[in-house]
């Protein structure tokens, strides 16, 4: 793209037309982005390590009452959840797009000498396998898939788990992702970040599309030198608590419930996010 793309751009933009998802995969992005799930500064790709330690506790602790089982962990990233989780005795599989983080998850699995198994490969057409007391998609990531991804993201996560098994999904509220979408555009300067690694300028613009009930953010990353224009997009869907447990219920799972947040109470640092859990 060049700058005059960025003056002659569709506004405003249709929820996922300019791409699924900022590219994950991408060996130099993903490589970067292990970077910043891996930083102890902020909780904004991965949390903190002490705010991890308390999630799991909760999660061994009150959605699988202190029972070793055996965990699906899809978007896994680098493996935060899963690794201590494995060494509180449960076995996991792991999924995830990125393929730097894949390698650093199997890299600490076989210095820990954990049972986790990491899989490179997007959630929405892996093969999930079968046996499973509980099943995670954490940290939001749901809401980025179309509707017709989630829901067979959800169906197979279904069909992958034991009868009596667990979902366990951390969402975004329908109010936090509508006001992602209206808030104003802005811009940084960096001269090395999650979207390059060379001087760059970041426009970054966000839309509300109220019929679709779904968001999308564009960044435009401009390189310093040259004046080349990349363009990256993302959606997210926003949800009522009613349309969560009726994706859920069309998906087959029973018994759906709400939570503050992956430590079972209020946590007002990420008070955009909710917690369901729904079983089989």
């Amino acid at each position: 793209m060049k700058l005059i793309d960025i003056l002659t751009r569709k506004s405003p933009p249709e929820p996922w037309a300019e791409g699924d998802n900022i590219p994950w995969n991408e060996p130099g992005f993903s490589r970067r982005m292990l970077r910043e799930h891996l930083t102890q500064s902020h909780d904004l790709a991965s949390r903190r390590s002490e705010k991890i330690d308390t999630h799991v506790d909760w999660i061994h602790g009150e959605v699988l009452s202190g029972n070793s089982t055996r965990i699906l962990d899809l978007g896994c990233g680098p493996g935060l959840y899963a690794s201590r989780l494995a060494r509180l005795g449960h076995r996991c599989v792991g999924i995830d797009f990125s393929p730097a983080s894949i390698e650093y998850a199997r890299e600490r699995a076989v210095e820990g000498a954990l049972d986790c198994e990491y899989i490179h490969a997007d959630i929405r057409s892996a093969e999930y396998g079968y046996g499973y007391g509980l099943a995670m998609l954490i940290f939001g990531e749901f809401n980025v898939f179309k509707p017709s991804d989630a829901g067979r993201i959800l169906r197979k996560a279904h069909d992958a788990l034991d009868a009596g098994g667990i979902l366990l999904l951390e969402a975004h509220t329908n109010e936090a992702i509508e006001e992602f979408g209206q808030r104003p555009a802005s811009w940084y300067a960096s001269e090395s970040g999650l979207f390059s690694d060379a001087p760059h300028l970041c426009l970054q613009e966000n839309y509300w599309d109220a019929g679709v009930g779904a968001i999308t953010r564009r960044y435009f990353i401009i390189d310093s030198a040259s004046g080349e224009v990349t363009r990256y997009a993302q959606s997210m869907k926003a949800y009522t608590e009613e349309q969560y447990r009726a994706v859920l219920e069309e998906a087959g799972f029973a018994d759906v419930r709400f939570h503050a947040s992956l430590i079972g109470s209020d946590d007002p640092p990420q008070s955009s996010l909710l917690v369901i859990t729904a079983g089989k």
